[in-house]
């Protein structure tokens, strides 16, 4: 499972089943624990929580906390909310330069169908 389509769809595959049960409308920390359980049912591996250090002209000035690193490969950045931001979008790509990943999944559990609150941003 090295190709990071077949984890990406996995990953999909994972939130479109917590959504089917849960539904839309919960706190965004209820989905993410229902992810952690999803992810380990389909095999993937992940860290939750991934702190990953900020760097300005040579120093360090603050750092990241990634929801999901799934694979090594994949950020995943969790969201339930009315209303979607492009800045959720930079959130992502900022995950993904300061982390040195390529590939990132945005999902918004606050949708009629969670396809719809799903992007996937490469860098």
């Amino acid at each position: 499972m090295e190709d990071i389509n077949d984890v990406t769809r996995l990953i999909i595959g994972a939130a479109i089943e917590v959504h089917r049960v849960l539904g839309p409308g919960l706190r965004e920390q209820t989905y993410v624990e229902a992810l952690a359980i999803e992810f380990t049912d389909r095999d993937l591996t992940f860290e939750r929580q991934v702190s990953v250090p900020v760097q300005y002209k040579d120093h360090w000035v603050g750092e990241y906390r990634l929801d999901f690193l799934v694979q090594e490969k994949v950020v995943v950045e969790v969201k339930s909310v009315d209303r979607y931001d492009p800045v959720f979008e930079a959130q992502v790509l900022a995950y993904l330069r300061a982390s040195g990943r390529r590939v990132g999944l945005l999902i918004n559990f606050n949708t009629a169908l969670v396809r719809q609150g799903i992007k996937r941003l490469i860098l």
